[in-house]
């Protein structure tokens, strides 16, 4: 897999959590480092997400917003 997004993130899949129409994966990076993401129920099934399984979260934003108090 070549892709031309430079933020990819190594994983494994702590969680899935199928909605109707949307899941929500849970991506433990390492003990205590987590990333969430929504995709559509029917990328989850294509991709046979599972709890263990090996995943990456890949990034590809032209903003990040941070905030403060």
């Amino acid at each position: 897999m070549r892709l031309s997004a430079r933020n990819m993130l190594k994983g494994k899949v702590k969680a899935v959590t199928h909605g109707v129409v949307e899941s929500e994966v849970v991506l433990e990076l390492s003990p205590g480092v987590e990333i969430v993401s929504t995709i559509t129920k029917g990328s989850a099934e294509h991709l046979g997400l599972k709890v263990g399984d090996t995943a990456w979260a890949v990034i590809k934003a032209s903003n990040v917003i941070l905030a403060t108090e």
